[in-house]
C-alpha cells in the first residue's frame, strides 16, 4: 500500500539511508532534521502516512514532539527509533498511542513490515471517519420528530409503544419509520441499530 513516510532524524546520513531504502520500497518520503522542521511543515494527515521518528533529537524529543501533535488533533501514527531501549521511554510512548519502539540499527524487513502496519492502521481509521461523517450527515437530514423515532426503535420499543410514548397514532409512527430507514439507508432494524450504535445514541447513560 503506497504512502507518505514522515522521517524526523538529525543524523543526515541516517535520513538519506533510510529514505533510499522506503523509497525502493514504493513509498513517498519527506525527511525533517528536527521536530520544529516537521511542526512547521505539519503533515496533512488527509491521506496515508506516518511518522518515523527518532527518540533523541535536538529541540523538542521525540515523545515531546509526539505530545505536541496529540495536541494538535494529527492522526498520523508514529513509529520510534532509538538507539538504547529505555522502558520507561516506551512505556509511556505505547501508551500515548505509538504504532511500535524500533531500536536501531533495524532491518528492512522489520521497518517494511511496522511501516506497513502503520499505514495500514492510519487508513482503517481513516476509512471509518468518513463513514461516519457520511452516517452524521444522513442522520442530519432527520426532522425531531423522525430522530425520537429513531431513538426509540434502536430502544427496542415497538410502533404501539412509540405511538404511546409520543401520543401519536401506530400509523403515523409506522409512517416515520419507513422514513427513518430511507433517509438512513438501511433495509432492516438490525442496520439500524449498527448505524445508531457507530454514531454514540447506545452509548450507556443515554437510555
Amino acid at each position: 500500500m503506497p504512502g507518505l513516510v514522515h522521517v524526523v532524524d538529525d543524523d543526515a546520513s541516517f535520513r538519506s539511508a533510510i529514505e533510499r531504502r522506503l523509497k525502493l520500497a514504493g513509498y513517498d518520503v519527506a525527511t525533517y532534521a528536527s521536530a520544529r522542521e516537521l511542526l512547521d511543515r505539519l503533515p496533512d494527515d488527509g491521506k496515508a502516512g506516518c511518522i518515523l521518528l527518532d527518540v533523541c533529537i535536538p529541540g523538542l524529543s521525540g515523545p515531546e514532539l509526539q505530545n505536541r501533535l496529540i495536541e494538535l488533533g494529527s492522526t498520523l501514527p508514529i513509529v520510534f527509533l532509538t538507539g538504547h531501549a529505555d522502558t520507561p521511554t516506551t512505556v509511556r510512548a505505547i501508551k500515548a498511542g505509538a504504532e511500535d519502539f524500533l531500536i536501531k540499527p533495524v532491518s528492512s524487513e522489520q521497518l517494511l513490515d511496522v511501516i506497513g502496519r502503520a499505514l495500514a492502521r492510519h487508513e482503517a481509521g481513516r476509512d471509518y471517519h468518513r463513514k461516519l461523517e457520511s452516517l452524521r450527515a444522513l442522520a442530519a437530514t432527520l426532522t425531531p420528530r423522525e430522530h425520537q423515532v429513531f431513538d426509540l426503535i434502536v430502544r427496542g420499543r415497538i410502533n404501539k409503544q412509540i405511538a404511546y410514548d409520543l401520543g401519536t397514532t401506530e400509523r403515523t409512527v409506522k409512517a416515520h419509520r419507513h422514513q427513518v430507514m430511507e433517509k438512513m439507508k438501511v433495509r432492516s432494524l438490525a442496520e439500524l441499530v449498527s448505524v445508531a450504535e457507530r454514531l454514540g445514541m447506545l452509548d450507556a447513560g443515554k437510555a
